[in-house]
């Protein structure tokens, strides 16, 4: 991959614009991700990258973000990686909604940096609603399922 120090230097110049603490562009196979470093990282709406990688182009904001204060039974991610409701390729869900669960269950797996990290569930209840696929990226904080 050739390295573009304008766009990595132009990322940098928007992190600090808008008060992000990372930008990660992708456009095919290629990925730049700019971070400020220190500090957690929040949930950011992705940048797209235009033809010319030199200019960034503002980021689509347009669609509402579900947060953890919408549902008091929300479980949250806690890091960032790709969530899967399964251990294994072809391996049933652990949960899917309706099913009870007791404090302790794996509810799904979050892969970060190839560890897989169960999320287990946080109280005995109800899964009523399962906001994340399978196979999806996560931020901290998101919210992947609630519980009630």
């Amino acid at each position: 991959m050739k390295i573009d120090e304008k766009a990595i230097r132009k990322l940098a110049e928007l992190l600090d614009e808008t008060g992000l603490n990372e930008i990660e562009v992708v456009e095919g196979e290629q990925m730049i991700r700019v971070n400020k470093g220190g500090g957690s990282v929040g949930t950011a709406p992705a940048i797209s990258m235009p033809s010319d990688p030199t200019v960034p182009q503002a980021a689509n904001t347009s669609a509402p973000q579900t947060t953890a204060a919408d549902h008091p039974g929300a479980v949250t991610s806690p890091m960032v990686g790709t969530a899967y409701m399964q251990g294994e390729p072809g391996a049933p869900s652990f949960v899917k909604k309706g099913d009870s669960v007791d404090e302790g269950d794996t509810l799904l797996i979050i892969e970060a940096m190839k560890v897989m990290n169960p999320i287990k569930a946080p109280k005995s209840g109800t899964v009523t609603q399962i906001v994340i696929d399978n196979g999806q990226p996560v931020e901290f904080g998101d919210v992947l399922m609630v519980i009630e």
